[in-house]
């Protein structure tokens, strides 16, 4: 089995695929440069028998130091989150962008057979949309003018109504934040070092992805972390637009195994692929479920009806091609699996950022 560079292995995703990793016979090696936003002043508890080296992924010698010996790379460092990258742009680009430009410079000194990178449902923007008349449209954007005046849904150039559809990865790419820029140029990265230096080259597009372990006090992480987050403060969760978007909340173990699979199976090299569970539910629908989870249903989401800018409106994931290719089936739905992430919650020591985050924002005008 193969020897494996896993970048920001410490973090929530990457806890787990390395678990996945080892857990099928592969050796693990975690390269991460702890943050304090993901993970405050505690080292996580990793994985037993995985090797950690603490590191910058802009620090060429420790990048190389940190290949050497491996056989192939999953690569899921990065600075996350669309809000704070509208406004912490450097930081975003120089992290996941050059970042990876570093990573990929050190593969020229140290060859791998394989690297498996994340990207994001971020990518597509807004995903499809079907006229009445079932006609895709794939290039759908909202005017913020009329969203900020409270025109949520798109609509198509005629005014007609548009129905959300699940979006598969022939859409083209429409990015509309500076997080799913530095994701799309993270993905064409490898995949063109792949092809120039005949190196197996895959690119995962995730959508939600929830579970336990994820940085509850980190208000740029997932959705779901915060709202668990505002709940276990005796606060109401908060949802901008009128929480109708929708949504793929896909679980952090599907995830792992989506990885793994895209790492042994030759016919994954030279692809991308959606990541998600292949259901959409609403946000509104996600905070009410989780409250009452955690038996807080009297703490009802509070629906600002405010834009936040570079957010989409509806995306969720078509995962036919991952099926077919990897064989990735999705076991552990949102509905079936909150009681497990209320337990792990219960076990943590939660600081709400979310009011914090909503000023950050609202100061730089990114909220309307």
């Amino acid at each position: 089995m193969a020897k494996v560079l896993i970048t920001g292995g410490c973090g929530f995703i990457g806890r787990h695929v390395a678990e996945e990793m080892l857990a099928h016979g592969h050796e693990v090696r975690l390269y991460d440069a702890m943050i304090a936003q993901v993970h405050g002043d505690a080292t996580p508890d990793l994985p037993q028998g995985a090797e950690l080296v603490r590191g910058d992924m802009q620090d060429a010698s420790g990048v190389r130091a940190a290949l050497n010996g491996c056989d192939g790379v999953i690569h899921l460092a990065a600075e996350v989150g669309v809000g704070q990258s509208m406004y912490e742009i450097a930081r975003y680009v120089g992290a996941n962008d050059l970042g990876t430009a570093v990573l990929l410079e050190a593969m020229l000194a140290h060859p791998v057979q394989r690297i498996v990178v994340a990207s994001s449902m971020s990518v597509y923007g807004e995903g499809y949309y079907a006229l009445p008349d079932g006609t895709l449209l794939e290039n759908v954007r909202r005017k913020p003018a009329e969203v900020r005046a409270g025109q949520w849904n798109a609509v198509a150039p005629d005014g007609r109504p548009l129905v959300p559809t699940a979006t598969n990865e022939h859409k083209r790419v429409d990015l509309a934040s500076i997080y799913a820029l530095t994701k799309y140029a993270q993905e064409r990265e490898v995949m063109i070092f792949g092809e120039a230096y005949d190196v197996d080259a895959v690119a995962l597009r995730l959508f939600n992805v929830f579970g336990a372990g994820q940085a509850l006090s980190n208000p740029y992480t997932g959705v779901l972390a915060n709202f668990a987050s505002r709940l276990a403060s005796g606060e109401r969760p908060t949802i901008f637009e009128d929480g109708e978007q929708r949504r793929d909340f896909v679980h952090v173990r599907d995830v792992a195994r989506a990885f793994r699979l895209a790492y042994e199976k030759p016919e994954a090299a030279g692809e991308l692929f959606n990541i998600g569970s292949g259901s959409a539910y609403t946000v509104t629908q996600v905070a009410t479920l989780l409250a009452e989870a955690m038996n807080l249903p009297h703490l009802t989401p509070e629906i600002t009806g405010k834009y936040r800018s570079g957010d989409i409106r509806n995306c969720f994931a078509d995962i036919s091609k991952a099926r077919d290719l990897l064989g990735f089936e999705p076991k552990e739905k949102l509905e079936n699996s909150l009681d497990e992430f209320v337990a792990w919650v219960g076990g943590e020591v939660v600081v709400d950022r979310g009011a914090e985050m909503r000023r950050h924002l609202e100061e730089r005008r990114l909220v309307s």
